[in-house]
């Protein structure tokens, strides 16, 4: 099984969320932080496969907590737990470093969904979360690029969550070829991350959510 931090500033949250996890034999919960600053010492006696990251939190808030906490561990997986409400921190928490965003009462599915693709590298985003970022952004021109038809299509690969090693398995191509591809994808888009990826494609209609 996983091996998950839970940071949530909710002591109730956190319990059933482990105990949830237990029973499902989804995940094992090695440790629970309730804020920031208290999962950055964490880190010094734990190596997580995930870390479920609240947003809102007292001492120190998730944005906080994931920059640092990716300056410590720059191969860490964290996929942060959303509230409806919390738009405002999408991108900042995308540009922290996050994998992905998932619903505080998503059902066991999606939960188990969310962590196994992003405890494996990849990104994983609660579609009606999407939805809700997408409309509130402002509507402008789909933006010029000059990406290749088998760019987008590992575009679309990186939006449906697969790691480098399955678009590379799907498209028959070297898992070193997808890296070059993904790395130039990035490039071209400007952004700093798959996440950020991910949100670009949308908002330019590269995919259809």
């Amino acid at each position: 099984m996983y091996k998950i931090i839970i940071v949530d500033d909710h002591s109730i949250f956190r319990k059933s969320v482990s105990l949830l996890l237990a029973k499902e034999k989804i995940a094992e919960v090695i440790a629970d932080a309730s804020n920031g600053k208290e999962f950055l010492d964490l880190l010094d006696k734990f190596t997580p496969d995930l870390v479920l990251m609240d947003i809102s939190m007292p001492v120190m808030d998730g944005v906080e907590a994931t920059k640092n906490a990716l300056i410590k561990n720059p191969d860490l997986n964290i996929l942060a737990l959303s509230s409806f409400g919390e738009e405002i921190f999408y991108y900042k928490m995308v540009e922290a470093g996050v994998k992905g965003f998932l619903l505080k009462d998503a059902d066991v599915y999606e939960l188990q969904q969310a962590i196994s693709v992003v405890a494996e590298g990849g990104s994983w985003f609660s579609s009606e979360l999407l939805k809700k970022v997408i409309t509130k952004i402002v509507k402008t021109k789909k933006v010029e690029h000059d990406l290749t038809e088998r760019e987008l299509e590992i575009v679309k690969h990186i939006c449906s969550g697969l790691t480098n090693e399955q678009i590379a398995d799907n498209l028959n191509l070297s898992y070193d070829t997808i890296r070059w591809h993904r790395s130039n994808i990035l490039s071209k888009t400007g952004c700093s991350n798959t996440a950020s990826l991910v949100m670009y494609a949308i908002k330019n209609k590269f995919v259809d959510i």
